[in-house]
């Protein structure tokens, strides 16, 4: 092993990172698929969506935003950790506004699609049914509230990727919702279809317009394959790198 290499283990199985990996990334590259929906591997973790939350070292902590470390113990597929995230995406389903069957996004929206991986058949809360505003103020791109899960992917798109500020939080718990920087809405904004921010959306709260069914439903991502089974297609053999220790 080299200066620079880490081994842990996640569920028995060893993985090897490097130096800076956080373990999300180190898990992505061994083929292990930790649940997320704040994750982007273009855009700096952030740690709001709690999701991808982990046993390590006997501890809960968000797994994109853990270093990986030499010699730690992770539990990521644990009947506790699955409740919890399956509690976390049924709460998001309740809280906003998501009508799957006829959903723009439905077969990519990775909110559905971890509903389906974790076994949320229907929601065991009551739907609260708000009331928020449909942007559509912009000629090329929709914003709808409702939607929105405050994973904040658009913000951090924007600011970091796009160079502008088009996004922003304003509010506390559960009154925060997500804003642009003109009083006139997205129209009003710096916002162009081709930004990172545009794409990067897990689910159809930023639409882009004349867009939506170009790929039919049936065909879509998670109409072919379910969420996580592409970076599951990395997993090596077992004796040629992570193994069961």
């Amino acid at each position: 092993m080299t200066a620079k290499a880490i081994q842990f283990t996640v569920d028995g199985i060893a993985v090897a990172a490097t130096a800076g990996q956080s373990l999300i990334e180190a898990c992505d590259d061994a083929g292990i698929y930790i649940p997320r929906l704040c994750h982007h591997p273009d855009l700096t973790p952030s740690g709001n969506c709690r999701v991808c939350t982990c046993t390590v070292n006997g501890r809960q902590s968000a797994a994109c935003v853990t270093p990986a470390a030499h010699g730690m113990v992770v539990e990521n597929d644990t009947p506790r950790l699955t409740d919890d995230r399956r509690t976390i995406i049924e709460m998001l389903f309740v809280e906003g506004i998501h009508p799957c069957p006829y959903c723009v996004a439905s077969g990519d929206c990775e909110l559905q699609a971890l509903g389906y991986r974790l076994g949320m058949t229907a929601p065991t809360e009551a739907y609260l049914w708000p009331r928020r505003k449909l942007d559509a103020t912009h000629p090329d791109i929709t914003l709808d509230h409702d939607r929105c899960i405050l994973c904040s992917r658009c913000i951090r798109a924007s600011r970091m990727e796009d160079g502008k500020t088009v996004f922003g939080f304003e509010g506390r718990g559960i009154a925060m919702r997500l804003n642009v920087d003109a009083q006139g809405g997205l129209g009003e904004t710096q916002m162009a279809a081709i930004d990172k921010a545009a794409s990067v959306c897990p689910v159809a709260c930023i639409v882009i317009k004349r867009d939506s069914y170009r790929v039919p439903n049936g065909e879509r991502r998670f109409d072919k394959a379910p969420i996580g089974s592409d970076i599951e297609a990395r997993r090596r053999p077992s004796g040629s790198g992570g193994h069961r220790s």
